[in-house]
């Protein structure tokens, strides 16, 4: 390849993945062409991108995976863009007013109850009730004091149901703010809209537990100031979260006689945007808030618990891993309890790897902020218009200005593409990996934590 001349060309076109080590491979045509809006004719191709012309022989996509452990450059744009999506909900822009910062908002984490009691690291110096002090990286942390005690089945279970539980919880919320508000379930959404966004974030004993912001907006979300009620505050909305997490439940399977039901643990934290922090030293604003969100959003079980980041086949895989015993176990329950007719809506061999949690990590409301569909499509316009500058195509076709008329030609883009595989070739690999060793070398002329 390189004796062809074609290897600076493969250069530019990994550089398009943007550091992304499984890509997409598509082979197929794109074609684009002038249309006359009045007349309807369809004008010669103004440019045709064909796989077989490119210097990787398919067109390459980034993978888009948000696992850090599947492919590190994506999840990284991923955790970029949840931390846009999050901050401008708190402190306004990308579409999002600024005034939504006099709105009450609060950061509240919901976790599991108790399968059984698992190492720990109690605060105040205590010691576990093992009788040890575990270090922060303790393989033992999270893992049952007793696996033949521990309940494997309530925990796969509660995770298979917590976008359930956090569904009913959210309809509680309304329930409770409206009743304080004195105000019919039917009369609240004339007053005041909730909106949310959550992420969820495996405990190293491997139940799923919720960060969430909450914010108490007028009718219009984020448009509109929030009610007029004296009453519509922080503290409102607190004491409201409290009562909806405590009655919220949802009732679960019956397994060989024994009724399950599934609700919230005890430990629920409430903390008002701009109160104390995590470690009650610093003012919790909206930047800590959306950073530590943002952050688990790129993780999963695989990250907390040692489990798998890919679905399974067969249980046989397992012998094969290197997985802890806690991890496994678990595992191994989703799958015997996927067996079940019965359970076949929760789908929990296909989720095994997950511990039975089947639900999206990042989730909000409409009116919260921008989406993440939205921040993708303002990146790729921004990638094609770098890109028509470096045809120099930018100032030959300007964009109308105030009150110009639009012109009478649009285009017309006719693609077809078909799946080809992931990955690259070990060429594209090594190549891959040099260009990433060059952008991460660092500039001896820049001082230390400086930033470009």
């Amino acid at each position: 390849m390189a004796a062809t001349g074609a290897l600076p060309a493969l250069a530019r076109q990994l550089t398009t993945l943007g550091g992304c080590t499984h890509p997409i491979r598509l082979t197929g045509h794109r074609t684009e062409h002038h249309v006359n809006t009045i007349t309807g004719e369809i004008g010669p191709a103004l440019r045709r991108l064909d796989s077989a012309e490119l210097p990787a022989g398919d067109l390459l996509v980034r993978c888009g995976n948000r696992r850090t452990t599947r492919c590190p450059a994506c999840a990284e744009t991923y955790r970029r863009d949840t931390f846009h999506l999050i901050t401008a909900g708190l402190r306004g822009g990308k579409g999002t007013p600024e005034t939504v910062t006099a709105h009450p908002r609060v950061f509240a984490t919901f976790t599991a109850p108790s399968f059984g009691p698992v190492h720990n690291r109690p605060s105040g110096g205590r010691a576990c009730r093992c009788g040890r002090h575990h270090q922060e990286t303790d393989a033992a942390l999270g893992t049952p004091l007793d696996a033949n005690r521990y309940d494997y089945e309530a925990a796969v279970l509660w995770n298979a149901h917590a976008g359930a539980l956090w569904r009913r919880f959210t309809i509680h919320l309304r329930r409770e703010i409206a009743h304080r508000a004195g105000l019919t379930q039917r009369a609240f959404r004339h007053h005041a809209r909730l909106s949310f966004a959550k992420v969820a974030e495996y405990q190293k004993r491997g139940a799923v537990h919720f960060h969430a912001v909450i914010r108490l907006d007028g009718p219009e979300g984020g448009h509109t100031p929030p009610p007029a009620w004296a009453t519509a505050t922080p503290d409102l909305l607190t004491d409201a979260i409290h009562a909806a997490a405590h009655k919220t439940t949802v009732p679960g399977p019956v397994i060989d006689g024994r009724a399950h039901t599934f609700a919230f643990g005890r430990q629920l934290d409430i903390r008002t945007i701009h109160g104390p922090d995590f470690h009650g030293d610093a003012s919790l604003n909206d930047r800590a808030v959306a950073a530590y969100i943002a952050k688990y959003a790129t993780k999963g079980a695989e990250t907390a618990t040692g489990t798998l980041d890919r679905r399974l086949k067969f249980a046989a895989e397992l012998a094969q891993l290197d997985i802890s015993p806690h991890a496994e176990r678990l595992i191994r329950t989703a799958w015997a309890l996927g067996a079940r007719k019965d359970l076949a809506h929760l789908r929990l061999r296909a989720w095994a790897h997950m511990l039975g949690f089947r639900g999206h990590f990042s989730t909000k409301t409409r009116r919260y902020s921008t989406t993440l569909g939205a921040l993708r499509e303002a990146r790729a316009q921004w990638r094609r218009l770098q890109a028509a500058i470096t045809r120099g195509e930018a100032a030959a076709h300007p964009q109308p200005v105030g009150d110009a008329p639009a012109p009478q030609e649009t285009t017309l883009v006719l693609a077809h593409w078909t799946y080809a595989g992931t990955g690259l070739t070990p060429t594209e690999q090594w190549l891959s990996a040099s260009l990433a060793a060059t952008e991460t070398t660092p500039n001896p002329r820049l001082k230390e934590g400086a930033h470009v």
